[in-house]
């Protein structure tokens, strides 16, 4: 019977951290930064795309407000679905939220509209997101935009 009171309290957690992220979702989308900023955790750190790519809280609102101000015209999440699970093992234990989207962006200055996939991995703590990883292709979205690649010489 215990086991049963313990999975439920944890079904509860990823009910509710889902719906943080959901939140944290519709703040990018309306480019609300003071939601996105009550949403991290003063400790939190974000991951990517790009290997060795890193940010803290205030590197990433000050990065979400020069984007919502210069860059983008609208960012819709067009589908996303939400995972959450418990991670109990292994250096990075807590409590995990995947979301897989489809985005698309258009951009001020009349480029894309650009579509691009990504898979967010956040672990909240306290109802915050304190780690972040976020995935998607770089190079698509370079050459959506026009952009062309070559191999060195």
């Amino acid at each position: 019977m215990s086991t049963i009171a313990c999975s439920s309290k944890q079904e509860e957690i990823e009910r509710e951290n889902i719906a943080i992220i959901e939140k944290y979702i519709q703040a990018v989308q309306s480019k609300d930064t003071e939601t996105m900023s009550e949403l991290l955790a003063d400790d939190y750190i974000g991951y990517g795309p790009s290997y060795f790519d890193s940010t803290n809280k205030e590197q990433a609102i000050a990065s979400w407000k020069d984007v919502a101000e210069n860059l983008y015209d609208k960012i819709e999440y067009t589908r996303t679905v939400n995972i959450a699970e418990k991670v109990t093992e292994g250096p990075n234990q807590g409590d995990f939220v995947s979301d897989w989207a489809t985005l698309k962006i258009t951009y001020m200055d009349g480029r894309g509209p650009v579509f691009l996939t990504i898979n967010a991995v956040y672990r909240l703590e306290d109802g915050k997101i304190n780690l972040s990883r976020s995935f998607y292709n770089e190079a698509d979205v370079m050459r959506q935009l026009g952009y062309e690649c070559y191999a060195p010489e």
